[in-house]
Parts: C-alpha cells; structure tokens; sequence
C-alpha cells in the first residue's frame, strides 16, 4: 500500500502568552504567534478585564458621578474626578468657577500628577532602568532597588507621600476622596495646612530635579538601546494652553503628526467628538481612538508626557522648561516611548507648579461653588478634558430631566495609546524575538514597552458587548455545571458539558 503523501499545509503557529502583564495597574496579557523558525507572525496586547463604568453610569444622579467614577481606579482617582466634575459643570451651565474653587482644584490635580509618576517611576519602571531589562527577575522589582539603590528607593516613597498628603487636604481622602463637587468644591486649606506642605517644597523640587538627571545619566550609558526601543511613528494628542503652553488641569486640544507638524489646533473640548472616532475588535474589552480625518488605519495617536512634551511650544515653570530644552538637544522628539524623560519632566512641572499656588492666599478662604444658572440649560451634557498623568482624559455625559445620567461616554488617557501599545509590543517582539529562544528576559522587553506607557488598564475598559463572553457555573467539586458563551456579535450559545454519572 502507497504511503500517503507528505502533508503540505503549513504549520501550525506556535502561541507565547505573557499573563499577566506585570507591574502595571490592571489585568492584561500578551499573545505572540510564532512560526516554525520562532519569527513573530502576530504579537496583541489584551485587555481581559471590563469595567463598564459607560453603562452602569446611567441611570445615577448627577451629584453622585464625580465620586462614583473614582471607582474606576485607586491609582488616578483624582483625574476621573475633576474630570467629571468639570464635564457636569458644563452640563449645569456653570460657566466659571469660583477662584477658591479653581486653586484648590489645580492644586489636587497637580498633587494626583506628582504621586502618580512617582509611583510609576520608582516603584514600577525604576527597576528595569537599574539593573537591565533582562536582569534576574528576583531582583528585578521595587525589593531589589530597595536593596541597592536605598536613596532612590526612600525619594520613590517620600515624593509620592507628598502628592497624597496633597490630594488628602485637597479632596479630604488620599483615595477617593469628595472635595469637588458640581460647580466647585467643598472645602478649602487652612493656614497650617498650606505651611505644612509649602515647608516640604524646597526637597521636592531637588527631588524631582535629581530625577531627571538621573534618567538622563541612565540613558546615556546605553545610547543605543534607548534609541531604537519599541520605536514606531504616530501621531500625538494633548491638551494646550491659548498660547501653546504645557496645560495640564484645562485648555484645548492640539494634535501634531509624527514630523510635528500641528494637524487640529484650538480645538474646544466640547467638540473632540467632531474629532475622535472609536472603533472596537472581539479580542479585547478596550477601545481604540482614531483621528475621524485620516481614518481607522493612518489615525491612531499617542498621548501622555511624551505628547504633552511634544506638542507644547513650551513648559509654563523654568525647571521643567529647562529639562525640555535639553531634551530637545539631541535632535526631535523621538518615535520611541522615550523611556521616562519625559514623565520625569511632567513631574518636575507639577512640583514647580504647586509650588506657585501654595503662594495664592485662595487656597486659605472665599467662595466654593459656583451659583446655579435661574434657567436651566436645554440641552444638559457637557464634556470634560484634563490630562492625567498618563495623558488626555475626557468624560461625557448628557443628564435627563430627572436629573438622572442619560448617556455617558469615557475615553481614558490608555484608552487612546491602545493602538500605539500594539504598535510597540510588534516592533519589540520583532526586533528582540525573531529566531530566537523564548526567555524571561526577552519576555519582559515586551513588558518594558507596555510599562513605558504607564498604563492603567482598569480604567480603560469600556467596550461592552463588543468580546466575546464566556460564563461557566462550577459546582462545589469544582466540576463545571452549566457553560454559556456570549459571542461579540452578540449570539448566544450554550456549550454541553459531559455529565458526571458517579
């Protein structure tokens, strides 16, 4: 009998999954199909958590929305906040807040600004800088720098301390917390307090400048890798200020190309959906942004300190001016994620810019909040943009004559890098994994190019009905019972499972 003939189809290809994505806030997990000569045919970035804050949003009272979507996250707390208290401004007809309102305001953000990239940098990115991207895992976490870098390890702990203790006296709570409300907040600072924290300013401000020098020093002793690095070419997005400054708490939009050629300018918040397009994929529960002109393929966008770096003509505090500069030494801003300069520069501004409103006496006494308009709008929905630490923040919503929320719509600062997350995780695990044997480290370069984006996963993760959902009932032996798969066209099937007859 002939021997059938040799078989012709391809192989099979290999699947690598990272799961979970470490040292990042959230739940997320990699996936690399690899082929017969370990080359990668396909490398994605899932988010496999979901939030639904859009949906379950609708239906509260407006009063309650700028505390219940801090739910979101207990790392960026503070930007869903005021981003939702300045979208439900707009939606009362508030047009102006109280000064007193405003400072205290700034002065939380810029404290949420501070203890997050503290915390991202020190606590989360710091060791891969220290002891090498393929360094030994054991050693390679905060534990490790503790060890051998004490000095660094202790500024981590004490910058972040002083963004909370700023938040704390600024929204009452360090996570949380209920300072602004509608039209204004509720509480201002005494005099202690403002002493308190301006006697801490002098460290802060030497703290975070010995930061930048540092990431700078760590940079140039390996030039090389930090140039090429998950470099792709994108867009960027942030806010500015009317003359083109670094606006981090308010402003309009501003988006450049890859060259930095500005592409929209001045553009009113209230608009971005004139300008933002989201499109949804079954294999992930996060969105992805994209420029409506240039379409879903050529419009996806960065944002986050590298943007806000990018896209400024320039930083409003001489320090952070000065950090920029001298980025901008070396040649223009590079495609790359640009490992950490530029959060190290975002927080040395946040510093100098606490630092100037501690001096407004505001912050001690005057008015909260702003007198509701006699007549109600007719049309009650207002939007709200501030860049958070990881980048543009906007929430939207739309209230009901019932005073309910009657739509809600968020798009979170990870929420628009999740095209350039992929982007970055391809080009690494192109460079770094084409013919070569899987190892930790070289898994880890994909975690490195994920961690450069500080991403905060949790909030991210809207796109409802859009992934397909498995749903599987388990007895107390652990057995399954029941089994329902939900398909992200929106099909229901219910898988037979074999019965246990014992």
């Amino acid at each position: 009998m002939a021997s059938p003939p040799p078989s012709t189809a391809a192989p099979t290809p290999r699947r690598v999954v990272i799961d979970p994505v470490s040292r990042v806030e959230g739940h997320g997990k990699v996936t690399l199909l690899l082929d017969e000569h370990n080359r990668v045919q396909r490398a994605r970035l899932h988010i496999v958590e979901f939030r639904g804050f859009e949906s379950f949003i609708v239906g509260r009272p407006y009063w309650e929305v700028p505390v219940m979507v801090q739910r979101l996250c207990g790392i960026c707390p503070v930007s869903h906040h005021l981003a939702a208290s300045k979208a439900i401004d707009v939606a009362l007809g508030v047009a102006a807040i109280p000064r007193t309102a405003e400072a205290m305001r700034r002065l939380m953000h810029y404290g949420q600004v501070m203890q997050s990239h503290a915390l991202h940098f020190f606590h989360l990115s710091s060791p891969d800088l220290l002891f090498g991207f393929d360094s030994d895992a054991t050693r390679r976490n905060i534990l490790g720098v503790a060890a051998a870098h004490p000095d660094i390890a202790r500024q981590g702990v004490l910058l972040r301390k002083f963004g909370q203790e700023v938040i704390r006296l600024t929204a009452g709570k360090r996570v949380h917390g209920t300072g602004s409300v509608p039209g204004g907040v509720n509480r201002h600072l005494t005099r202690a307090e403002r002493d308190e924290l301006s006697a801490q300013v002098p460290q802060m401000l030497d703290w975070c400048e010995q930061a930048v020098e540092l990431v700078a020093r760590l940079h140039a002793q390996n030039q090389v890798l930090y140039a090429h690095f998950g470099s792709i070419r994108s867009g960027w997005m942030s806010l500015v200020s009317a003359d083109g400054a670094m606006e981090l708490y308010d402003g309009v939009l501003r988006v450049s190309d890859a060259e930095g050629r500005i592409l929209h300018d001045g553009v009113d918040v209230q608009g971005y959906m004139g300008l933002i397009e989201e499109a949804t994929e079954p294999w992930t529960y996060m969105k992805f942004p994209y420029l409506r002109a240039l379409g879903r393929e050529a419009g996806w966008y960065r944002v986050g300190p590298l943007a806000r770096v990018h896209n400024c003509s320039h930083i409003p505090s001489p320090r952070a001016e000065t950090a920029r500069q001298l980025f901008f030494s070396h040649g223009p801003v590079p495609p790359r994620p640009a490992y950490l300069p530029a959060p190290t520069i975002d927080r040395l501004h946040a510093m100098e810019v606490i630092a100037e409103l501690l001096q407004d006496d505001a912050l001690l006494g005057g008015k909260l909040t702003a007198s509701l308009p006699a007549q109600r709008p007719a049309r009650r929905e207002g939007v709200g943009v501030i860049e958070a630490p990881r980048g543009t923040l906007i929430h939207h919503y739309a209230i009901g004559g019932d005073d309910l929320i009657s739509w809600c719509n968020l798009i979170v600062s990870t929420t628009h890098n999740n095209q350039a997350m992929n982007e970055s995780v391809r080009a690494v695990a192109q460079e770094y994994f084409d013919g070569r044997a899987i190892s930790e480290g070289l898994l880890n370069h994909i975690e490195v190019a994920i961690r450069a984006y500080d991403p905060c996963l949790s909030c991210a993760t809207h796109a409802l009905g859009s992934m397909p959902l498995h749903v599987q009932l388990v007895g107390p032996d652990g057995l399954p019972i029941d089994s329902v798969l939900r398909h992200g066209g929106g099909r229901m099937e219910r898988q037979s499972l074999a019965v246990d007859t014992r």
